[in-house]
């Protein structure tokens, strides 16, 4: 067996990365998304280093490919008080444990989409999250969770778990009324018969409540994100918010985060000094939900969303009485999927 490999080069995989965010769906209707080119990049990168290792190449030219400066999108998070203002407003929607597990836990859309009550412990306040339901291709697929310590149990704020609670209670009442139509996913979250949600559809709804509730547009995943910066400003030890996201290792967790640290570097600064040399001629504690940010430059793609939402200064953390709206959740007789569009969130 041979390699033909002789003239490959970084600059091919360049070019080959730029044709995949370009045009690398095979139905044709565009590129594919940076993070799926960064997948590729990885399986190529370990496939170049085997065969370095075995003689067929004489270096890993995937180690010196130049990916291009759009592979990473841009982060915008909410701050707590934007996260607060969100959560009033789907106060009364027919998924609003699935948002607070999405606020107060950062778990992953394909996780919530694919959470089963037997994933669930509400009496210890624990969730497991063990076969996210995610979207391949458009087509939902159940897979093994993203990392090993993916596999992971969360535990849960009393909020919530009052909200799981009453969330389980009003799915047995649908099923009693669906009857012998009920269809038994086991899922968490589903259609009033009992269909799976297709994992779009979430990232729809939240859209809709956003726009409706003022607040500056995000994706989904970025309340994850949000979530993470949150708990990193709340002091929470990043390793503790590591091992809560689920990443492989701590240093996923302290390079996607970095913008965070400057400004937790400065308040441990002051609090030790506070301790030390007593409380007089030092400034304050920083607020939470002042946004961390500091004079040196960042990555482009972590910005703090600092526009504040009409309307949320009455927002109060546990207070939430909200007028009652139409919610964008599911209904009945709704298909279980959603329009398809060109490119996936």
């Amino acid at each position: 067996m041979g390699c033909h490999c002789k003239g490959f080069t970084p600059a091919h995989l360049t070019a080959f990365y730029r044709a995949l965010l370009d045009d690398g769906r095979r139905d044709g209707s565009g590129g594919l998304a940076p993070k799926t080119v960064r997948n590729v990049h990885g399986v190529l990168h370990a496939a170049i280093r085997d065969a370095v290792r075995w003689g067929y190449l004489p270096r890993n030219v995937a180690g010196a490919a130049d990916l291009p400066k759009d592979m990473t999108p841009e982060m915008h998070v909410w701050s707590p008080e934007q996260l607060r203002a969100f959560l009033a407003q789907v106060r009364h929607d027919p998924l609003y444990a699935a948002w607070l597990l999405f606020t107060t836990t950062g778990m992953r859309r394909g996780e919530v989409a694919g959470l089963r009550w037997a994933d669930v412990d509400l009496d210890a306040g624990r969730v497991s999250p063990r076969r996210p339901r995610v979207v391949v291709n458009y087509e939902v697929v159940i897979s093994e969770p993203k990392t090993a310590k993916g596999r992971r149990s969360l535990a849960l704020d009393p909020t919530t778990v009052a909200a799981l609670r009453d969330h389980r209670r009003r799915q047995l009442q649908g099923r009693l009324a669906v009857g012998p139509k009920w269809q038994d996913s086991g899922l968490v979250f589903t259609w009033p018969d009992g269909r799976p949600i297709h994992p779009e559809r979430f990232s729809r709804w939240f859209e809709q409540h956003a726009r409706a509730a003022g607040l500056p547009k995000i994706r989904l995943h970025d309340v994850r994100h949000s979530y993470a910066t949150a708990a990193l400003a709340a002091g929470v030890p990043a390793k503790v918010v590591s091992e809560r996201l689920g990443h492989a290792n701590i240093a996923i967790t302290m390079d996607t985060y970095s913008h965070v640290l400057p400004g937790l570097d400065a308040e441990a600064a002051g609090t030790v000094a506070r301790l030390i040399l007593g409380d007089g001629d030092q400034e304050p504690a920083r607020p939470v939900d002042k946004a961390l940010t500091t004079d040196r430059p960042t990555s482009s793609r972590r910005k703090e969303v600092k526009r504040e939402a009409p309307g949320q200064e009455g927002v109060r953390a546990g207070g939430f009485e909200p007028p009652r709206v139409a919610p964008p959740g599911p209904k009945p007789g709704a298909s279980a999927v959603p329009p398809r569009s060109p490119r996936a969130v």
